[in-house]
């Protein structure tokens, strides 16, 4: 079996102790060569009845596994359980919560919530290029919270005060996103409003100075399901494969 292609695939694969273990070395080690995480030696040898590598130098915790060095270390939750996780996290479109997680791969609910948090950590992306170098640039802001219509009218008269905002916008957070097609990457900001001033800061703090061959489109839609931000942003996923094989993965620090 290759790439697994759906989350069936993903538990039957993964569910092979062997398979967890090239996959972790194809991630961490792309020429193949297991290293100590402890000291960097090579010449380790694998301990196929505990399943765990050993290091002949003498130091600390000679034995490791595959976990340590990576956002799996200190966790009881087997590789067979996480690498489906991660697969999922990276697959799911309108993302997914701990209690879908649970269902899905068969652990508790706070087990998926552990979970989670450290692959949205993993996943976060931090780097700070600027946009609009190879192609048009989409940008949109939405407003993101309960229903107002459903709350208590003395909570909402509480939040009213508090925020200043009217209607449908009680007890919101505005999101700002900024679309470049050519990279395939979404960067999204918490604002304080929208107004122009807070929207053209977001922008011009993500884009190249020159604009002349970026046509930067802007849409203010209050209705979030016609958002063409939205829309984008769920359309332009990276691979499983994309999400973990990068040079600064930050499940494992640089590959």
């Amino acid at each position: 079996m290759g790439e697994p292609k759906t989350l069936r695939e993903a538990i039957q694969y993964f569910n092979d102790p062997e398979n967890c273990r090239k996959f972790m070395i194809f991630v961490r080690w792309p020429d193949g060569k297991v290293r100590c995480p402890y000291c960097g030696n090579e010449n380790v040898s694998y301990l196929s009845n505990a399943k765990l590598y050993f290091c002949p130098k003498k130091h600390d915790k000679q034995k490791f596994s595959l976990k340590v060095g990576t956002i799996f270390e200190g966790s009881p939750i087997g590789l067979d359980k996480w690498l489906p996780a991660a697969w999922l996290i990276a697959n799911c479109k309108n993302g997914i919560s701990s209690y879908e997680l649970a269902r899905a791969i068969g652990v508790t609910q706070k087990s998926a919530w552990f979970m989670l948090g450290r692959l949205r950590e993993a996943m976060q992306d931090t780097r700070t290029h600027k946009f609009g170098f190879g192609g048009p640039v989409e940008g949109d802001e939405v407003y993101i919270g309960p229903n107002p219509t459903k709350m208590h009218k003395d909570r909402k008269a509480k939040i009213q005060a508090r925020d200043g905002l009217k209607g449908g916008m009680v007890g919101k957070t505005a999101v700002q996103g900024i679309l470049d097609r050519e990279l395939r990457q979404v960067r999204a900001k918490v604002l304080p409003n929208v107004k122009r001033e807070t929207l053209q800061s977001m922008i011009l703090e993500n884009l190249r100075h020159s604009l002349r061959s970026t046509r930067m489109s802007m849409w203010a839609m209050t209705d979030w399901k016609r958002s063409t931000f939205t829309r984008s942003s769920i359309t332009l996923r990276s691979t499983f494969a994309d999400r973990f094989t990068r040079k600064e993965s930050r499940i494992s620090g640089p590959c």
